[in-house]
C-alpha cells in the first residue's frame, strides 16, 4: 500500500472540516492525550447530561489521520453515551491492530481509517481523540452521579 491511499480524499476531508473546534468555557470534565512517538496532543472538554454527552469541545494538534479521527468523533459525539465512545475507541483499536471489523453504529465512519492498519507508528495518533474522549466522559459521568447522589441522600 502507498502512503497516498493512507491519506485519501475521504480523509482529507474530514481534515478540513474538524467539528467542535476550541475549548468549553465551563467542562465537567477534560482529558489531554499525546501520541509520544509523534507529538500529537488532543484535549477534549465535555458536559454530560444524564450521562450523555451535552456539549464537546476539542483542541486538536495532531498529524491528518488524529485530525480525521477527532472530525469523526466531533461530528457525532453529542448525546452519545460513555458505552458508545468506549465501544467506538475499541472497535478503532482492534480494527487498526487486530484486523478487527470496523466500527458500527454512531461512529461507523470511522472506517475510512481502516488504512492506518499498516501503519503501526501511525495508531497511537489515530486513537488519541476517542481515548481522550472516553476519559472526559467516564470522569463527567462520575461527577454528576455523585452530584446527583448527594442531592438524593439529602
Amino acid at each position: 500500500m502507498m502512503i497516498n491511499d493512507l491519506y485519501s480524499a475521504k480523509i482529507l476531508k474530514l481534515v478540513a472540516e474538524i467539528p467542535h473546534a476550541g475549548r468549553l468555557a465551563a467542562p465537567d470534565a477534560s482529558s489531554e492525550k499525546v501520541a509520544k512517538l509523534c507529538g500529537s496532543r488532543i484535549i477534549v472538554d465535555v458536559t454530560v447530561k444524564d450521562g450523555k454527552v451535552a456539549n464537546f469541545a476539542q483542541e486538536v494538534r495532531a498529524c491528518a489521520l488524529g485530525q480525521a479521527s477527532a472530525a469523526v468523533l466531533g461530528a457525532h459525539v453529542i448525546g452519545a453515551s460513555l458505552d458508545e465512545i468506549e465501544m467506538a475507541r475499541n472497535a478503532l483499536r482492534d480494527m487498526l491492530k487486530a484486523n478487527g471489523p470496523h466500527p458500527e453504529g454512531r461512529f461507523a465512519e470511522l472506517a475510512v481509517l481502516e488504512a492506518v492498519k499498516d501503519y503501526p507508528a501511525r495508531h497511537a495518533s489515530t486513537l488519541l481523540a476517542f481515548e481522550a474522549a472516553a476519559e472526559a466522559v467516564r470522569n463527567a459521568v462520575k461527577a454528576e452521579t455523585s452530584r446527583t447522589s448527594r442531592a438524593g441522600a439529602a
